[in-house]
């Protein structure tokens, strides 16, 4: 990541420009009460204009697993939905959640960020999918054990907490034995690369292997955006000592006829390499 990211964001909102133009970018330790804090404000304040953005590219009540362009229709990767009960962390707009709605889940979307579950509410109120909606850390889930029988983020939650481990135990915790927790994320390989669409993406500059989050910063040094890297063998163990098994790996290839540039998401980028990680993972 770079401040071609930040580059993105600050076209999508006015005090996401604001930020932009104070902002530093560093490398350093979060803790996971900054990262939350840091991450709350940020999307509180981007929600509008990510789904001015975006919104046309993610629907209204669609699930697409990433800038790649695949949706859930295509991949099947959640198994059966109908007459389940389904829990989406990092929701957003939630329209993946809606989806599920739509073919006979009973779902329930939460997100950190109240600003984020005002567009959910706002789609909601247009949609004949509506879902139940909570506010709620990723890391501390009001539900309890073994009440859902899958759990799934498309690209919510897991680079945006410090500890993503806890995020993985929280997930199993709530999983009834043998449910399925399926996320998407960043692609590990991403992190060596800028975070730019065009020939410039296509050099490393960063250690696979460095795993220093990246900040953020007001001019006051106070973080207003955090991320955190993990390598893929850093998810296998989360997911394993979390109680959960790998079923698959999902490292999609680029969508043919997709022409969407998304930050550092592009053609160009996707046909050389993932950008994109599914993971999909049952309850031992």
């Amino acid at each position: 990541m770079d401040s071609a990211r930040l580059h993105e964001a600050s076209h999508a909102h006015e005090s996401a420009r604001e930020v932009y133009q104070s902002a530093q970018v560093v490398r350093r330790a979060a803790t996971t009460a900054e990262t939350a804090s840091a991450n709350r404000s940020w999307w509180d304040a981007e929600a509008p204009g990510y789904a001015a953005e975006h919104g046309a590219f993610l629907g209204d009540d669609d699930f697409v697993w990433g800038p790649e362009g695949w949706t859930e229709a295509d991949l099947g990767l959640l198994g059966p939905v109908s007459g389940c009960r389904l829990l989406e962390i990092g929701a957003g707009g939630a329209q993946c959640a809606r989806w599920v709605r739509s073919q006979g889940g009973v779902v329930v979307a939460t997100d950190l960020s109240r600003g984020m579950l005002a567009t959910a509410r706002r789609l909601d109120d247009a949609s004949p999918y509506a879902v139940p909606l909570v506010q709620c850390d990723a890391l501390a889930l009001p539900f309890g054990d073994a009440e859902f029988d899958t759990v799934f983020t498309a690209y919510g939650a897991v680079p945006f907490v410090a500890d993503s481990a806890l995020l993985m135990r929280e997930a199993a915790r709530v999983l009834r034995p043998h449910g399925r927790f399926v996320f998407s994320t960043t692609h590990p390989i991403r992190w060596s690369f800028p975070d730019a669409p065009g020939p410039e993406g296509l050099r490393v500059t960063m250690p696979y292997w460095d795993r220093t989050p990246y900040v953020e910063s007001d001019e006051a040094g106070r973080a207003t955006y955090v991320e955190h890297h993990r390598t893929l063998g850093d998810r296998v163990r989360e997911i394993v000592a979390s109680g959960l098994r790998l079923v698959d790996l999902v490292e999609p290839e680029w969508k043919p006829g997709n022409a969407n540039e998304w930050g550092g998401w592009s053609p160009l980028r996707g046909g050389l390499f993932p950008g994109t990680a599914i993971f999909v993972c049952e309850r031992r």
